[in-house]
């Protein structure tokens, strides 16, 4: 039975660990299995990654262990450095074009179809963005048998024009409070502005009257 990732959902380190692994075997195949070191240069690179990452020796080597006991990766024989590989596409039961854009959007975050078969050039190179809104559209709605959805389409944020897909490896999505546009906010913020601007101009009316009543000189005004 393949990986469920509804039953145990990657961790953040895990998920980088695999992708990467993933990654190298595309995209340096000379290199690739990749010993610990290597690992743990490609998890904290500063590019190709959202978030950037700075996974320690020991880390990576608890996420290896793990993906291990899951039937994710295993080492490779003979050496005298162990070296790592992926069995990603058996252990989760994907053909490679899911697998790769799988793997996209664990390095690099939410992303749309266009993105992703323009981020996918060095690993698979998809005929057109049809092929890759296909492979995302079967990964949603993948049946519980095969182990449930891996992928999940984000609602579209303001002013986009397209929506961006998201892989649930480590778990179900939330999808992030759409933020306003900053003439929203700069609206709402004169809005609020000008409400207290009134309150303290009715409270300083109230005030005066108060001390006319009573006696009192005028309260004196506080500059800002």
């Amino acid at each position: 039975m393949p990986y469920t990732p509804a039953d145990q959902p990657l961790t953040p380190p895990e998920a980088r660990v695999l992708a990467t692994l993933m990654e190298k075997a595309r995209t340096v195949p000379d290199t690739y299995p990749l010993t610990l070191l290597g690992i743990v240069t490609g998890c904290n690179q500063k590019t190709s990654r959202e978030p950037v990452m700075t996974l320690s020796d020991t880390e990576a080597q608890d996420a290896l262990d793990s993906l291990k006991t899951l039937g994710l990766v295993n080492t490779v024989s003979g050496g005298r450095t162990t070296r790592w590989e992926h069995h990603f596409q058996k252990g989760v039961g994907v053909p490679e074009q899911s697998a790769v854009l799988l793997g996209l959007l664990i390095l690099r975050g939410p992303q749309t179809a266009a993105e992703l078969r323009l981020n996918a050039e060095r690993w698979y190179r998809f005929a057109d963005v049809s092929s890759v809104e296909g492979f995302l559209n079967e990964l949603q709605e993948r049946s519980a048998e095969k182990g449930g959805p891996l992928t999940i389409l984000l609602p579209k944020a303001p002013g986009a024009r397209e929506a961006r897909w998201a892989h649930l490896l480590c778990g179900p999505v939330q999808a992030d409070t759409p933020m306003r546009s900053s003439t929203e906010n700069t609206t709402a913020t004169a809005q609020r502005l000008a409400t207290l601007e009134a309150q303290v101009a009715h409270l300083q009316a109230t005030v005066e009257r108060l001390c006319q009543e009573l006696g009192l000189p005028p309260a004196p005004v506080q500059e800002p």
